[in-house]
């Protein structure tokens, strides 16, 4: 069964988060921010993979509806690029690039996050509809599974109002158990000092944007999660199913 390290990664990215360009050459960077536990490899691996959810959900803020979401990497040596989308059954249309690099319990990583919506231009004005994020995770070991992940947008689209770079940020603690045989993951998020480029408020101040808690488990033959995620800043709740093939 696929664990819930990996779904996760790919419900939170992008996201990131990830996920993740300044024109054509950053659209090749993308990160598999905070990755858990991933070993150096002699050989170059491919993955591929699909989620099919209920509603899109990222650092606790609502995306869309019902959504596909498919993604695919290479990985080698410590080092993985890879690229992830999101579509509904209407316009929003995601598509996100990245590139990392992790060693023992460290994982850096750069992301690309477009999302401008189908029919949109994605290569004319990359300023003006990409946004670039740096991410830094260290997971504290086996013993102790907790992954503690810092992520700024330093380049792309987080303006402030006088066109200065805004360089949104979000932190977050994750620690993945199992629960009666279940997979399961517990995550807080915030931005640290102002309202970040994704969150719908306009505060200042230490934001808690994001509390999950993710379960995993293989239903049929196929690994399905359910994620409840609360984003007090917002003052929203969400429920999402998913099903990864």
């Amino acid at each position: 069964m696929k664990n819930v390290k990996r779904i996760v990664r790919e419900t939170v990215k992008r996201d990131v988060c990830a996920g993740w360009k300044r024109g054509i050459v950053a659209a090749t960077m993308m990160l598999m921010a905070a990755t858990v536990g991933v070993q150096a490899q002699d050989k170059a691996e491919v993955s591929v993979g699909a989620d099919l959810v209920s509603s899109y959900v990222w650092r606790g803020v609502y995306q869309t509806g019902v959504s596909f979401q498919p993604g695919m990497s290479l990985d080698w040596k410590g080092f993985s690029v890879g690229a992830w989308g999101s579509t509904d059954f209407d316009s929003f249309k995601e598509f996100d690039l990245s590139l990392g690099y992790s060693i023992g319990g460290l994982s850096l990583g750069v992301t690309d996050y477009w999302w401008s919506g189908q029919g949109a231009p994605y290569f004319a004005h990359p300023g003006s509809s990409h946004l670039i994020e740096g991410t830094v995770a260290y997971t504290f070991g086996e013993s102790f599974p907790l992954t503690a992940s810092w992520s700024t947008f330093f380049a792309g689209a987080d303006k402030k109002a006088d066109g200065k770079q805004q360089y949104s940020t979000y932190i977050e603690l994750s620690y993945p158990f199992t629960l009666g045989g279940v997979d399961m993951s517990m995550a807080v998020g915030a931005a640290p000092w102002l309202s970040p480029a994704w969150l719908p408020v306009d505060k200042e101040g230490f934001q808690v944007a994001n509390i999950s808690l993710t379960a995993a488990k293989e239903l049929y033959s196929l690994p399905m999660f359910v994620q409840v995620a609360a984003n007090p800043a917002t003052d929203d709740v969400h429920l999402v199913v998913g099903i990864s093939f």
